[in-house]
């Protein structure tokens, strides 16, 4: 992509306008030319000043402005990416059905770079049969459209059709640029992936765990939104939301468990990037547990939850496990890794050998390497890179089976 990738934020007319202030300043942040495209009713919300002032680049709200360079369809024909945050019901269903009565929609009918609509609304309109339609007729074009989030609405309402958490969606808005022209291939796809360290609890105040901080797992949600799946986040993490996931907060490896095992089964993959611990106390007490000289906690062994879905899973389900590991004695990362593989029956194993704080790999880390071993006997190896990077070629290899 030469020079700097120029992305269009359309904004349409509802009142999470505001939080495309901070969208704008984020992709903008990020290297980003944009170019913005408010509508009429957006301008109610948000003036034309702000956004030019943010952006470094002249607001066009009409078609009938700078009619010489033809703007109605050299937006759109220059555009690496065309995002729309918010899209209202209205916005939806003008896209699904082609019009184009004005300079934002006018833009979404001549781009023929990859287009996101981030739909923002009342949670009635958000279920209406007709804007569930819309939806799917977009998405069965090759629109990303991300799955508004659950939360305080206009006034007292709450429920989903809030617009996602602006730094969130950047981020799922860059990973469907940095893909390029390429198409959603997990579009119609349900994918389920887990993330983070568990914790169990000693007592109140205690708990056993490890140094998981869910970065990995977060990332293969939002690369997976990216590429149009239908995404399900089980996480122990305290990391923000996924844009456009289905996100449910655990703790323990029992809560784990049950939640990924309630959304696995309608899955077409499952993706346990947790790092779940393997044993927890027998007893939690009530009461905080006083300071002595020494402390002997008997454990008892968690549900291994990679296995139980290796048993359980349908056919054409594929399935992928994570193994952080270190050598030892008894063998190196990846001999330890093949004999995991070889116990889990999952069809991919993702490894990555893990060390001390300031390891440049695994835990507690904005980068990662990895090796993708296959139950064929075959082996990926993934470079240093971003962990969304790392997630990208994990689903380049999930998208391969499911073909």
């Amino acid at each position: 992509m030469p020079g700097r990738p120029r992305v269009v934020l359309g904004v349409s007319g509802g009142i999470a306008a505001y939080k495309a202030v901070e969208l704008l300043r984020r992709l903008t942040e990020s290297g980003s030319e944009v170019r913005v495209v408010p509508t009429a009713a957006a301008l109610e919300f948000v003036g034309a000043p702000t956004w030019a002032a943010l952006s470094g680049a002249p607001v066009t709200t009409s078609p009938w402005q700078d009619v010489h360079e033809v703007p109605h369809v050299r937006i759109g024909q220059s555009a690496d990416l065309v995002v729309v945050a918010p899209a209202t019901a209205d916005l939806l269903a003008k896209a699904a059905h082609g019009l184009a009565d004005d300079l934002l929609t006018n833009t979404l009918l001549t781009a023929r770079c990859p287009v996101v609509l981030a739909p923002a609304m009342h949670t009635e309109m958000w279920e209406h049969p007709a804007t569930q339609e819309n939806v799917a007729v977009l998405r069965g074009r090759g629109v990303v459209v991300v799955e508004p989030a659950v939360g305080r609405l206009t006034g007292a309402d709450s429920g989903k059709g809030r617009l996602p958490d602006p730094d969130e969606l950047a981020r799922v808005c860059l990973a469907v640029l940095a893909r390029g022209a390429r198409e959603p291939d997990l579009r119609g796809r349900r994918v389920v992936v887990s993330a983070g360290g568990t914790r169990e609890h000693l007592d109140p105040v205690r708990y056993l765990g490890n140094r998981s901080s869910g970065r990995q797992g977060h990332a293969l949600a939002r690369t997976a939104v990216a590429r149009g799946a239908e995404v399900v986040l089980v996480t122990s993490s305290a990391l923000p939301d996924v844009a456009g996931a289905k996100v449910l907060r655990v703790t323990s490896a029992v809560e784990l468990r049950d939640a990924v095992l309630g959304e696995a089964a309608s899955a077409d993959a499952v993706v346990m990037a947790a790092a779940v611990a393997d044993y927890r106390p027998v007893e939690r007490l009530a009461t905080k547990r006083k300071k002595t000289d020494t402390l002997t906690v008997e454990l008892v062994q968690n549900p291994d939850v990679l296995a139980e879905l290796g048993r359980l899973r349908r056919a054409g389900q594929v399935l992928v496990g994570f193994a952080a590991e270190t050598g030892d004695a008894d063998g190196s990362v990846l001999e330890h890794a093949r004999a995991k593989l070889a116990r889990k029956g999952c069809d991919l194993l993702v490894v990555n050998e893990v060390g001390e704080p300031g390891h440049p790999t695994g835990f507690e880390t904005d980068q990662n390497a990895a090796v993708v071993l296959a139950a064929d006997g075959s082996s990926t190896e993934i470079p240093l890179g971003s962990k969304d990077a790392v997630a990208d070629l994990v689903w380049d290899l999930v998208a391969e089976r499911l073909r």
